[in-house]
């Protein structure tokens, strides 16, 4: 069943108008009638079962019908503070993330980020990604929305960065997650295109992170992430 995210409050016999974009595609793409039905999530946890009430090219009327109590979400917490890389790249990687049941992501600069922007396309940015958060839950069955948090320097995120276990990804470093006791909550760190320098993989043992390599290969940037995100989830979470 087609699952649309509204951004406000959600009650059984609550009748409303789907939000624009959301209405656009449910008419105009999905080309969908009266009497229809849909699953509505707002992020809050569970799900809504409605009907289409009415429909035309730019208005969607519908009709809550009753909750769903469902629970999707993962048992291990994970932030992934990925270093921005370029265009459909990052898109992907918080796409797939999201998929893997990512908690939290973190968008970091640092010295080998290619991708530069002011203030202002900085926010346009952060509310593009936060619109492929939205799109990846609908369409991986998720009933809470991944927070993307501000768009900030990688020293300075390190300086403020919390407890608890916390990885860095380098290639060829010494500790596999495999080798590592299970948690239920991780953050993990990745570079971007170029990779982190030494000096910033340094920078973030100091502050507490461990080194971990993914195998023998190279990984590029939008592939990392992913990967380890999903080897995290097979060993401590809920994949496999």
């Amino acid at each position: 069943m087609t699952r649309i995210h509204v951004p406000e409050p959600l009650a059984v016999d609550a009748r409303f108008a789907l939000p624009e974009a959301a209405a656009r595609h449910v008419a105009q793409v999905l080309r969908m009638r009266q009497g229809e039905l849909l699953t509505l999530f707002n992020g809050a946890g569970g799900e809504y079962d409605a009907v289409i009430e009415a429909v035309d090219r730019r208005t969607v009327q519908v009709r809550v019908e009753n909750y769903r109590e469902v629970e999707r979400e993962s048992g291990l917490s994970v932030t992934l503070a990925q270093c921005v890389s370029k265009g459909e790249r990052m898109d992907y990687t918080i796409q797939k993330a999201v998929e893997l049941g990512v908690a939290a992501i973190v968008p970091l600069l640092s010295a080998r980020s290619v991708v530069k922007l002011d203030s202002e396309r900085w926010e346009k940015k952060l509310e593009h990604w936060r619109g492929v958060v939205v799109s990846a839950c609908e369409q991986s069955g998720r009933t809470a929305l991944p927070h993307v948090q501000p768009v900030r320097k990688l020293d300075a995120w390190l300086a403020a960065a919390g407890q608890g276990p916390r990885f860095v990804f380098a290639p060829g470093g010494h500790h596999a997650l495999k080798q590592l006791p299970p948690a239920q909550a991780a953050t993990l760190l990745v570079g971007p295109e170029g990779g982190l320098s030494d000096e910033e993989i340094a920078l973030a043992v100091h502050r507490g992170f461990t080194a971990i390599g993914l195998g023998p290969r190279v990984l590029r940037t939008e592939t990392a992430g992913v990967a380890a995100l999903a080897a995290l989830q097979a060993l401590w979470g809920d994949l496999g």
